[in-house]
């Protein structure tokens, strides 16, 4: 169903953009590379194991970033890098907060899109929102979305999530989670109507989503996302006290729910403002100061 808003044109799925794109393809990932830019600092939920941090440096993991940047200097920072990097192909919005909280997202999408139509646009988000704003992320040229569910039963989300903020009102318990878990399931289909290429990442939290992380890769299946993503826990916020889960306990994970949808096994949980190949990540700040250096230096001998 396309919903309410959304042109009954359907986004077209191009399937070039599993192949250069780092995260739908593990081939994909030791040859392109993508910059995520840290525009959208708000959040509409907040999870048990999230911190999020605004101006850090020595910590790899997402919902840290540097500087939240403002429109222009994302921009700029896009068009710096791609003269010095060919082998970009995606340009992602993953936070620090959630970018479809964050009205900036759509505005720097929109602008990229004018300037580089051929780079694949991507957007991650715990999906609250995700139906309400499809006609703008439609608007902008996105193509691919990553939307992150921990849970399918509001039961279990009530444990993972301590308030939603929808529509101007704020949920806690048991309303909160059958919130956030209704919009998820609904911006899941809908965007996958709409054409969207969708991976769903899941974190895995040992002990309280065992059981629905499954129910997740069938969902998913079942309608239609590329692939799954199952993280493991990175022990902090409510949730310092639980021991993330080891290797061995994510590969059983995954491997029970590669029977309903592929699973993504090359993840690096990269920052915000990630940038370069996975695996292979450079500091964004120093990127842009040697562009511009190397700018300035060329004006001079000109």
């Amino acid at each position: 169903m396309i919903p309410i808003g959304v042109s009954n044109t359907k986004t077209k799925k191009n399937p070039d953009i599993g192949k250069t794109h780092p995260c739908f393809s593990k081939e994909a990932h030791h040859t392109f590379g993508r910059i995520h830019l840290p525009v959208a600092p708000a959040c509409n939920i907040q999870c048990k194991y999230c911190v999020r941090k605004y101006d850090c440096a020595n910590e790899s993991r997402p919902g840290i970033t540097s500087k939240v940047m403002t429109p222009r200097e994302a921009v700029e920072r896009v068009l710096l890098l791609m003269e010095r990097n060919d082998r970009i192909t995606v340009i992602g919005i993953a936070g620090p907060g959630d970018p479809l909280a964050n009205d900036t997202t759509f505005e720097v999408l929109g602008a990229i899109n004018r300037e580089f139509p051929e780079l694949t646009l991507c957007v991650s988000t715990n999906g609250l929102l995700l139906t309400d704003r499809l006609p703008e992320l439609m608007k902008c040229g996105v193509k691919s979305l990553t939307i992150t569910m921990n849970a399918v039963t509001p039961e279990t989300a009530e444990k993972i999530y301590s308030w939603v903020s929808y529509r101007g009102k704020k949920y806690i318990g048991k309303e909160a989670a059958a919130c956030l878990v209704a919009n998820q399931t609904r911006g899941l289909r809908n965007a996958i109507d709409a054409g969207f290429m969708v991976k769903v990442n899941s974190v895995f939290i040992p002990g309280i989503n065992n059981a629905d992380l499954p129910l997740v890769a069938w969902l998913a299946g079942m309608r239609g996302a590329e692939i799954m993503n199952v993280l493991p826990l990175i022990p902090q916020a409510d949730f310092a006290d639980i021991k993330g889960p080891s290797r061995g306990m994510v590969d059983r994970m995954r491997a029970e729910c590669t029977r309903y949808i592929p699973q993504m096994t090359h993840c690096r949980q990269c920052r915000a403002d990630a940038f370069g190949v996975l695996g292979e990540d450079r500091d964004m700040e120093l990127e842009a100061l040697n562009a511009r250096i190397g700018e300035e230096y060329c004006e001079m001998v000109a």
